[in-house]
């Protein structure tokens, strides 16, 4: 499809209201859901703010000082083509990217997937939280992303105080 193909589509698309509504909600959600990291987890590093993206991709950072102190982070992120939500270890540049990716795959830990490369990416280990959330009920929604993150934040610092 061409550029001018793609603009009619989504000028027709506009039009009819849902997009903007849904991606509206979407975002008032992101930030209640970061605000409710922010002032449930007082002693983590929450992002200033949510990276909305390019309708590709929107999260914010949430790490414990444990991992931040390594310059990583945990990014809680929506995957907008894919629809689900995912949890992410990832590096404050590509220098300590690259550092924790070759620690991984060279210790053999197959826990979460390992990214296969820094160009492109920006994830060091990445894993599907929710694979079809359900916006009905935000509240059940926020309780399992914030589990699943718990849980990913709990595997990863074990792996690290080995290394």
């Amino acid at each position: 499809m061409s550029f001018r193909e793609s603009m009619n589509e989504y000028k027709k698309q506009l039009t009819k209201g849902a997009i903007q509504e849904a991606y509206r909600g979407l975002m008032d959600y992101f930030n209640s859901l970061r605000l409710y990291f922010h002032k449930k987890y007082p002693d983590h590093s929450v992002s200033g703010s949510v990276y909305y993206g390019y309708m590709d991709m929107t999260y914010f950072s949430f790490s414990p000082k444990s991992i931040k102190r390594q310059k990583l982070k945990i990014a809680i992120v929506f995957v907008h083509d894919t629809f689900r939500f995912e949890v992410w270890l990832s590096a404050t540049n590509k220098t300590i990217q690259t550092k924790y990716l070759k620690i991984l795959r060279d210790s053999g830990w197959s826990k979460y997937h390992i990214a296969s490369t820094t160009k492109g990416v920006d994830s060091i280990l990445d894993h599907i939280i929710i694979a079809n959330p359900d916006f009905g009920d935000l509240d059940t929604l926020t309780k399992q992303i914030e589990r699943r993150t718990l849980e990913f934040i709990t595997d990863v610092e074990t792996f690290l105080s080995t290394q």
